[in-house]
């Protein structure tokens, strides 16, 4: 069984941004950059999958500029068997990159395809349905525990109610969330191995896929900051401010 892992390459989640002085974007200028962390949960379930003997071969795939080769060296370390970099200077859209994506599943022809429900930059939490309904596949999104067994997936995801186990026919699309495992240290000799093992470089050309994107960001703004909270001495004082200076009943 073949699985592939969409990896991104984000700002690192120990990173504070800051805001352009132009307010045109984020200044990710000398800022340190790292796989997104979801992204490393799926990467994580993906190769124990493949110890357990349930798959055979896992692929890294990521979308983006050239310095997205560092982020799969880092995914061929913790343990896909090869990488593939649709190179692009393009700011890519969840629906860009889910195209890229089917483009790839389309050439490959995987079982399965593990992704992070979302990123850390975008937050937009788009990617995985997109590819589900582009590809026609059925879906498990926010998986906290995944199970292959008899060419299916048993999926267990967190639902605002609790938990939902899901069962779904291979192939599938299945998007971790943070509790489905945690992401092992990677070592000096994983790394020094993964320099060895293939990484092919392609273009969103190459897959016939347009790339240009249909939203246009007018301004970035830093959120506002919290004023102070203040005690109240009792209930009636906090209804009577909630209904007259914060008006929300």
């Amino acid at each position: 069984m073949k699985v592939l892992v969409p990896v991104k390459r984000v700002v690192d989640y120990n990173v504070k941004v800051r805001v352009k002085s132009d307010g045109t974007g984020v200044d990710i200028a000398n800022v340190k950059m790292s796989m997104n962390p979801f992204d490393e949960i799926a990467l994580e379930e993906a190769t124990r999958l493949k110890e357990a003997g349930k798959v055979t071969e896992v692929v890294a795939i990521s979308c983006g500029v050239d310095k997205c080769q560092e982020t799969l060296r880092t995914g061929m370390a913790i343990g896909a068997d090869r990488g593939i970099l649709v190179q692009t200077d393009v700011e890519l859209e969840p629906l860009a990159v889910a195209k890229l994506i089917k483009a790839l599943a389309d050439k490959e022809q995987p079982q399965l395809i593990i992704l992070g429900k979302q990123a850390i930059d975008d937050d937009s939490n788009q990617t995985g349905q997109m590819l589900a309904a582009l590809l026609g596949w059925p879906q498990a999104t926010f998986a906290s525990k995944v199970v292959l067994e008899d060419g299916k997936a048993t999926v267990t995801r967190e639902v605002d109610g609790g938990l939902e186990t899901l069962a779904l026919t291979l192939p599938a699309i299945i998007t971790t969330d943070l509790r489905l495992n945690e992401p092992r240290y990677v070592t000096l000799p994983n790394i020094m191995k993964a320099k060895k093992k293939p990484l092919d470089v392609t273009t969103p050309a190459d897959l016939g896929v347009d790339v240009t994107p249909r939203l246009k960001t007018l301004k970035v703004v830093e959120p506002a900051k919290r004023s102070a909270g203040i005690i109240v001495p009792d209930a009636a004082t906090l209804v009577a401010k909630l209904r007259t200076e914060a008006k929300v009943i």
